[in-house]
């Protein structure tokens, strides 16, 4: 059931008891102000509409910058946007409505992240917290009808603002809504936990503020957005606005009116809240405080948003706002967004893209499952003839079909059009011979991890291809130095490590052998450009950076359970972290004897500081697929492997594991910076977010090694500078 409800208040009174910057004290934006905000206007026009009786004034919030620079919010934007409504207030008596979009393709994003960096006390941070309430407040406390005309992408603040507003119409073409903040470390604070769940229903307001943004940072396209209520309506883009303004009439007019949804205060609200409660359980145990914050404002909202419930919880917003703005996992978010923001597009060390050769041809060695997943890759991003070799037809079959089958479940799914889908399996082919590579400018190989195996294929490759070919491996420990060392021309061989499920996870591990040349590296970082991966540089050292640190990271828990742990108690000591998953989940995922095969190579490399684990060995002899079993009463530990695990009696306790297992990361990631194999530590951390899914609120390892002071009691030194990814130190 549902009720008419135009939300336009009676009075402005509802900021009463609110902090305000008039008076003698400096107002809060020029305390705040910092001089590299890309500052935001707000253009003011007034329209005069057929048959309204009054003005709708038009704000147009727009930093001047095309639509790769997204309009956000710092102090000098908001006091911009603060200064369009005094102006408006003067003229009201002939103003009718008020109303407020973005510049084409962007709504708003939310507040200015690189200012935040810069707020070094909590007091700052209360402010802007404040400030952003006291503006967008306006809008809902407005005695004039209030519109927000969502034209585009709208995030953070952006969504903040267009609930502040009494109506919302949406582009259908709005390319992304989302409330991202708990990805980041910090909460929807200018009124997004208040308002949202008031709008659309508290279980509703778990998923676009919780599951979604702790999923990846989902977004949700026009269509989603609309269909849980966010806005009133929706508009094609070609006349969004004229069809914005029309509607903004028909309702002031009164021959429009909006039903809003009866929130279920009760039962339902309670149910939402522990739905929450129990996914970011899930997903970090505690160990984020964001998400947790953002649950106890969800539930102050329970109250409503009239003015003084509402002037409570935005306080509340503010208060939890400011400690995390100073915490030091917030300051860890902003860390990761960044290094995936920037450093993930301009990757350190690479050679001039000039000297990258064009690739008019792709040849794919092997016909296997990751095979198939890197043609359909190819296919789909670079649009050329791709070419799967295999010495088996059946084998040579199934991998052309599967990128085939895929290729129609996309055309199924509305993802391409039939021309398209036709055209892209036109370009998959297969071949039982290398002779089919002669005219490729890239060859991957993709077969059985073995040295000698590799060496071979490339030097069938090597005999048939042109003198320009490059020559990539997907090798995911073996080294590329090694298996260019008989060929002719050793400088066209360069690492093109992905990892599983090619489609999703976004790291590539580009690795440069000893003879790799310049052309070769700009051509292989072109490629990963094309493909849509985020590239990281490696030198060619055993299992390059992802692998290196989670063999360690795994084999020290493994450690433990031989010495007599159980495996329950190593497996959740690492809980504190809040990982995407446990160590022997992870085993599971990536099978016992992939984990073995690269502790055999990480052995030989380094034999003081990787073991290899006779219990890993006697569970791939049993060809398990892990340590554990499901059935309809949950999680177990596999009775078969409990019986074949030997331990001695020097059990760890959980605390224990977790330290050295830690420690032993400090350890290797300082021997791996020592020895060159990145550049920098913050590579360490983009390799760790995107190839292993750590959690954006631990900035990936580095961060919190050194929070935790493990970095220099190993190492006798931090990773990174206080303050890079963490509080400032006066600000503890």
């Amino acid at each position: 059931m549902t009720t008419e409800n135009q939300g336009v208040p009676e009075s402005n009174d509802s900021t009463e008891g609110r902090p305000d910057s008039t008076g003698s004290n400096p107002p809060a934006e020029a305390i705040l102000a910092y001089p590299d905000e890309v500052v935001t206007s707000a253009h003011v026009r007034y329209l005069a509409v057929p048959g309204l009786d009054g003005e709708i004034a038009l704000i147009t919030i727009d930093n001047g910058l095309d639509h790769t620079r997204p309009t956000t919010f710092g102090p000098a934007g908001l006091a911009n946007l603060a200064s369009a409504m005094d102006e408006i207030e003067v003229r009201s008596p002939a103003v009718a409505a008020i109303a407020v979009t973005g510049k084409p393709f962007i709504f708003a994003v939310g507040a200015d992240l690189s200012g935040i960096g810069l707020i070094d006390t909590r007091d700052k941070a209360l402010q802007i917290g404040r400030m952003g309430h006291e503006v967008f407040g306006r809008f809902k406390d407005s005695t004039i009808p209030t519109f927000a005309f969502i034209n585009g992408a709208a995030m953070g603040g952006g969504v903040e603002l267009a609930l502040h507003c009494h109506y919302r119409t949406l582009s259908t073409g709005a390319a992304a809504v989302a409330l991202p903040e708990c990805f980041l470390g910090i909460v929807p604070g200018w009124g997004g936990t208040q308002l949202l769940p008031n709008l659309i229903g508290a279980d509703r307001a778990v998923t676009v503020i919780l599951d979604n943004a702790l999923n990846q940072n989902r977004m949700l396209n026009a269509g989603q957005a609309a269909k849980l209520g966010i806005a009133d309506v929706s508009f094609e883009p070609a006349d969004f606005l004229e069809s914005s303004i029309e509607w903004a009439a028909s309702i002031l007019n009164g021959a429009t009116s909006v039903a809003r949804r009866d929130i279920d205060r009760g039962e339902g609200w309670t149910a939402a809240l522990d739905r929450g409660r129990a996914l970011v359980d899930a997903k970090f145990h505690g160990a984020a405080p964001a998400p947790y914050r953002a649950l106890q404002l969800l539930e102050q909202a329970r109250g409503g948003v009239e003015a003084e419930t509402f002037l409570a919880g935005t306080a509340a917003e503010d208060e939890a706002l400011a400690d995390l703005l100073m915490s030091d996992e917030l300051r860890a978010g902003l860390y990761s967004f960044d290094l995936v923001q920037k450093r993930a597009k301009r990757p350190f060390g690479v050679p001039d893209k000039k000297l990258a050769r064009p690739v008019t041809k792709v040849g794919i060695v092997g016909a296997g499952l990751m095979a198939g997943q890197l043609a359909l890759l190819f296919t789909r991003r670079l649009e050329v003839p791709v070419v799967l070799t295999d010495l088996n037809q059946d084998r040579l079959d199934r991998g052309v079909g599967y990128v085939h089958a895929e290729i129609d479940t996309l055309l199924g799914k509305g993802r391409m059009s039939t021309d398209k889908a036709n055209r892209l399996k036109s370009l998959v082919s297969g071949s039982l011979t290398k002779d089919a590579f002669a005219d490729a400018d890239f060859v991957l190989e993709a077969v059985f991890e073995d040295l000698a195996v590799k060496k071979r294929v490339f030097a069938e490759v090597e005999a048939v291809v042109g003198p320009d070919c490059i020559l990539a491996t997907n090798t995911s420990s073996l080294s590329i130095t090694d298996m260019a060392v008989e060929l002719h021309h050793p400088e066209r061989v360069v690492g093109f490590h992905f990892f599983n499920p090619v489609a999703i996870l976004p790291l590539l591990e580009i690795v440069r052998g000893a003879k790799t040349d310049n052309a070769t590296l700009a051509t292989a970082f072109a490629v990963g450009k094309s493909l849509k991966k985020s590239c990281v540089l490696v030198q060619d050292a055993p299992a390059f950076v992802v692998n290196r640190l989670l063999t360690r990271f795994l084999g020290e828990v493994t450690t433990a359970v031989d010495r007599g742990t159980p495996i329950e108690v190593a497996d959740r000591a690492l809980e504190p972290l809040g990982l995407p998953m446990s160590p022997f989940i992870l085993l599971q995922l990536v099978g016992p004897a992939v984990a073995l095969h690269t502790s055999e190579t990480l052995h030989a490399a380094f034999p003081d500081r990787f073991g290899i684990s006779d219990n890993l060995r006697k569970l791939v002899g049993a060809g398990k697929a892990g340590v554990y079993v499901w059935d309809e009463s949950g999680q177990h530990v596999d009775p078969e492997v409990a019986a074949i695990f030997a331990a001695t009696d020097a059990p760890m306790t959980a605390d224990e594991v977790r330290g050295a297992a830690l420690e032993a990361m400090a350890q290797e990631i300082a021997l791996m910076l020592d020895e060159g194999v990145v550049a920098h530590a913050q590579d360490i951390d983009l390799c760790l977010l995107l190839g292993a899914g750590w959690p954006f609120h631990l900035g990936g390892i580095t961060p919190y090694l050194d929070r935790d002071g493990i970095s220099e009691k190993v190492t006798g030194q931090r990773f990174l500078p206080m303050g890079l990814a963490s509080a400032p130190a006066d600000a503890r």
